[in-house]
């Protein structure tokens, strides 16, 4: 509030220059950008991804659909692997060799990260596949889009934000470039006569 009423009573100063009306106007212009604009824009960011998201999300669960997968053998030795499906990042996994059966029957077989303890060939475990029988990820859910669109929205607001920051800087800086331009210019007319006895009569 100070800040405001020293503006307030800045503006009919003798000692204002247009410039300096210039940088109020640039400074609050960019406050209402940051203030209103910058979270429209973020919420407008974020029902866009929140629709899209939850368009993928109803498709991925009329396309995916889990099969049992059967173990064919377990695969050379490789470092311990985590899902990443699985929100646990403690959870080892280990990688077989597995069939399944396609929604047309066909069968598909592949390398596979599978959760049991000491697979062993014949062991059955739950796969997710595609429409075309191709192993794939679980289907993103409600809760995960959500948050993900309101992630998108959150960052959509302080891009808006830092962009109108910079952009007001960038104002700011030219402005002051300028002026300092024209004092150079008014110096170098008086520079030479000034002090000398007689200038300015």
């Amino acid at each position: 509030m100070r800040a405001i009423s020293g503006l307030w009573r800045w503006r009919d100063s003798p000692l204002r220059r247009p410039t300096d009306r210039a940088e109020v106007w640039v400074c609050l212009v960019a406050l209402v950008l940051i203030g209103a604009a910058a979270p429209a824009i973020g919420w407008l960011t974020g029902a866009a991804a929140q629709d899209s998201l939850r368009r993928s999300v109803a498709e991925q669960r009329h396309t995916r659909q889990r099969v049992p997968a059967t173990v064919l053998r377990r695969m050379a030795y490789h470092p311990p692997e985590t899902d990443p499906d699985d929100g646990s990042a403690y959870t080892v996994r280990s990688r077989v060799l597995a069939d399944w059966s396609a929604p047309d029957g066909t069968r598909r077989h592949g390398a596979v990260l599978t959760g049991l303890a000491a697979p062993h060939r014949g062991d059955r475990f739950m796969i997710w596949t595609d429409g075309q029988g191709r192993m794939t990820t679980r289907p993103l859910d409600s809760a995960t889009a959500d948050a993900h669109a309101v992630l998108a929205g959150f960052g959509a607001t302080l891009l808006t934000a830092a962009l109108v920051e910079a952009g007001r800087r960038l104002v700011l800086w030219r402005m002051v470039r300028r002026r300092y331009a024209r004092w150079d210019q008014a110096w170098e007319r008086v520079g030479p006569d000034w002090g000398k006895a007689g200038t300015g009569s």
